[in-house]
């Protein structure tokens, strides 16, 4: 007897919500804590998206959160992410995209595969495989998890060396969140210059929010621009590695060369190439372009998609197991930590080029 379509709703809400309800609860510890800061100092030093993220941190490593909170906190960091990224499209027309002009436009995507090919050579070089050193590569230059995820399919990539790529981009990711703005106001960096760099250098288009929120409102929408076009190098990347799988040499079962029959390759779909919440969030840029988004909604929207954002920043602290990432070896750690200043140092590049450093 098939069950009623409310009961399968039903089951769901019950499946997701003990991960939900831990997300918010450290969410509205956060935005607590926050509101302490203002109390006490005037300003808040830390916002709330940090401050989500160190607490999610915390708790997971004080404690292992067990399978029936799973499936909420992977829907938080996952899912609810991916809608306040749709969401964030009201905040920017297609003019502000177009104002970034052609120069800083070919300059983004020359520095996606500049930094592709830097990666890829220090992987190979401290004696990576070929695949997980694309892995590596991908998801340092272009947006992290979202391009891991895409690219392994498309390389017929070992589980392993996915989730071990997967592990030290969530713990890098945080690590630049928090860095990034203290080396921008050090550096002295304008809201435009430091919301190029941080759109050239962090990983997830939401964690840009947390990473430029210090710097003020310009350097956001700067951010969130430029990461959402590096975002978009995804499709023409995936499409030039499915020309090159076939030439990869297969990966022992170990993961440690390369001689084991080859996994049998998924096909890429449009998905994989352009996620659908950049559709959705180019769906509601062109609305916001067009004026189909009345003036007052703007502000509640972008509301609801930071506290979206904060919710899934917290369902990412908890996602992050040190230990983890210290099974994957001091050469994948090398590997990652060096490909990431390699981009840092093309994102500094790119601004001398745009005369905006």
């Amino acid at each position: 007897m098939t069950k009623p379509a409310n009961f399968s709703l039903l089951h769901t809400a019950r499946t997701l919500l003990p991960g939900i309800g831990l997300c918010v609860a450290i969410t509205a510890a956060a935005y607590a804590l926050q509101s302490v800061e203002v109390l006490i100092f005037g300003k808040a030093s830390l916002e709330a998206l940090v401050l989500a993220i160190l607490l999610g941190t915390c708790v997971r490593s004080l404690w292992s959160p067990g399978a029936g909170w799973q499936a909420g906190i992977c829907f938080s960091a996952r899912t609810l992410l991916e809608f306040s990224v749709v969401l964030l499209g009201v905040s920017i027309s297609a003019a502000s995209v177009v104002s970034l002009g052609p120069v800083l436009l070919v300059g983004i995507a020359a520095v996606v595969a500049a930094a592709i090919l830097v990666s890829f050579g220090i992987g190979t070089l401290l004696g990576l495989p070929p695949r997980m050193a694309l892995l590596v590569a991908c998801g340092n230059a272009i947006c992290g998890n979202s391009a891991i995820a895409a690219v392994a399919p498309v390389i017929r990539a070992d589980a392993k060396d996915v989730a071990a790529s997967i592990a030290f981009t969530a713990v890098l990711g945080i690590v630049v969140v928090l860095g990034l703005p203290v080396l921008g106001i050090a550096a002295g960096m304008t809201g435009i210059s430091f919301g190029i760099f941080a759109g050239m250098t962090v990983y997830a288009v939401p964690q840009v929010l947390a990473a430029t929120l210090p710097l003020g409102t310009l350097a956001v929408q700067m951010g969130t621009v430029v990461k959402l076009v590096r975002v978009l190098m995804l499709g023409p990347v995936c499409f030039a590695l499915s020309l090159l799988a076939p030439k990869l040499p297969p990966e022992k079962p170990d993961g440690s060369d390369v001689t084991a029959g080859p996994a049998t390759p998924k096909r890429a779909g449009f998905a994989q190439f352009v996620p659908w919440f950049i559709l959705g969030f180019l769906a509601l840029m062109l609305c916001r372009t067009f004026g189909l988004v009345p003036a007052g909604w703007i502000a509640p929207i972008n509301q609801v998609a930071t506290v979206l954002t904060v919710i899934s920043m917290a369902a990412l602290g908890l996602g992050v197991d040190a230990r983890t990432v210290t099974k994957a070896g001091g050469r994948v750690t090398t590997a990652v930590v060096l490909s990431l200043a390699g981009l840092a140092v093309l994102s500094l590049l790119l601004l001398d080029v745009v005369h905006l450093r």
